[in-house]
């Protein structure tokens, strides 16, 4: 018997049935491969298996394995989710789209962050209902993390986390338009580990074809480990496991002895002689390249897309805020980011100083690790897709700075996520240790971005000059 107020579509794998509420319909939970099982975790996403009769698409997923993350005082529920729902059947998607009968929309496919360690699509975060509100039909997916995404080992292709969203989009193409969206129109955006899988998306040739337009929030063009770096991470992770760093010895292992090893694989040195570390220790898991995807535009649809990139204005205080380490950072702990990143140090030191005067040494401190983790990285990927894109980059900057923590949280790593999806009115982003704090946010500021992201996904104008040619505009929010 159908359930109240539920709808019927078919997909490529057999049909669905979701739900109708005030913003349309959702469906969630659709797989787009097939669930990684055993060795099948270290293998590329295979299709799912077929299903006959309606599939229940009303409630969410299982999450790909991952470890609990704490940030201190801040609450970051709201950004990771309930954590590791155990379940096989986790490469899957939720669409949310407006009750539409007319033209085709068009399609946003949002990529998560955490680190490539954590994370899903059931963050709150994430809810789409102000984008199918204006027309929009978004789609949020997981991915393999950990271990079973991003380690590089013999024997299994690596940035296996990648290859499934790459699959999670042809699925997209494949399946949209069932759901009232335009496959010609997709634009695939991700936040931090999320948003430099996109940058990533660019200057991959399997992603061709996939998708017209990309955001990038907060990620890196430049945030890939090179395959030495990715090596030291694989040895320590089978020491720590006591096992050969092979795909048939990691196969044998269960989840949990992957997340428990996790602590162990953190802080490695992943400096070498010809590149520094582009987490600064904050991750061992990323991307494994030889080249980096700023670098490698032409190898992949980067010339063909439009892009929207920027970042925060104090990204790096997420990292020393909720933990208590702003206010007590030293010119010691300053100079020891900047030992991890430059080989002179200091005179990297002097400079953020002086272009900062009077900064503290938690000031200093933040913004080199903002600089490092997404500042070079977005500044590299900018003027590359700009030389190469025929004037379709658009740069903008987030600069409200949140009254979360004293009011000290500022506009760090994830406070603009609330404003591109419209949610910043929610209480449960607000209180002394909600993500946005006890303040009202600027009247105006979430429905101005995201209407711009809007604006972006529909026509690849989000309202503001392009980036190049001699002009350098940037749009500031907050």
């Amino acid at each position: 018997m159908p359930h109240q107020g539920s709808t019927v579509v078919q997909t490529s794998s057999g049909a669905v049935r979701g739900r109708h509420d005030e913003y349309g319909e959702l469906y969630r939970a659709i797989p787009y491969a097939a669930p990684p099982i055993g060795a099948a975790r270290f293998f590329p996403p295979a299709p799912p298996a077929g299903w006959s009769g309606v599939r229940d698409a009303i409630n969410s997923s299982s999450t790909a394995p991952q470890p609990p993350r704490n940030f201190g005082n801040l609450d970051m529920t709201p950004y990771f989710g309930p954590g590791w729902v155990a379940g096989d059947e986790y490469l899957t998607v939720d669409v949310r789209t407006p009750s539409s009968s007319g033209a085709a929309l068009p399609v946003m496919v949002f990529v998560h962050g955490g680190g490539f360690v954590t994370g899903s699509s059931r963050a709150a975060l994430y809810d789409g209902r102000a984008f199918a509100r204006d027309g929009i039909v978004l789609v949020t997916l997981n991915y393999r993390l950990g271990v079973s995404g991003f380690l590089d080992l013999e024997g299994a292709p690596a940035n296996r986390g990648l290859l499934d969203v790459i699959a999670a989009l042809a699925w997209v193409r494949d399946n949209i338009e069932v759901f009232g969206g335009d496959p010609a129109n997709v634009t695939v955006f991700g936040q931090s580990a999320g948003a430099t899988l996109v940058g990533s998306l660019l200057a991959t040739r399997e992603a061709k074809g996939l998708f017209r337009r990309a955001i990038v929030q907060s990620g890196s063009g430049t945030g890939a480990f090179t395959p030495q770096q990715a090596q030291r991470v694989t040895r320590a992770a089978a020491e720590a496991l006591g096992v050969a760093p092979t795909v048939e010895a990691f196969a044998k292992i269960p989840d949990e002895r992957f997340l428990d090893i996790l602590p162990k694989l953190s802080g490695l040195d992943l400096r070498t002689r010809t590149a520094g570390d582009p987490l600064v220790g904050l991750s061992p898991f990323s991307l494994v390249l030889s080249e980096q995807p700023a670098d490698s535009l032409a190898n992949g649809p980067g010339s063909e897309v439009d892009l929207l990139i920027g970042t925060n204005t104090e990204e790096g205080n997420l990292y020393l805020v909720p933990q208590g380490n702003f206010d007590t950072s030293t010119d010691a702990d300053v100079l020891a980011v900047a030992s991890g990143l430059h080989d002179d140090p200091q005179s990297v030191v002097d400079a953020f100083a002086a272009e900062r005067p009077g900064a503290t040494p938690g000031e200093l401190r933040s913004a080199l690790l903002g600089e490092a983790l997404f500042g070079r990285g977005t500044a590299r990927m900018v003027e590359a897709h700009s030389r190469i894109s025929g004037g379709r980059t658009h740069v903008y900057r987030f600069g409200y700075r949140s009254t979360a923590l004293d009011g000290k949280l500022g506009a760090a790593h994830t406070v603009e996520l609330p404003f591109v999806f419209d949610l910043a009115d929610e209480p449960w982003l607000h209180g002394s240790t909600g993500l946005l704090g006890p303040s009202e946010p600027p009247a105006g500021l979430a429905a101005r971005m995201h209407d711009s992201w809007v604006r972006f996904a529909r026509t690849g104008n989000p309202g503001w000059a392009a980036y190049g040619n001699g002009d350098e505009t940037v749009e500031t929010f907050g």
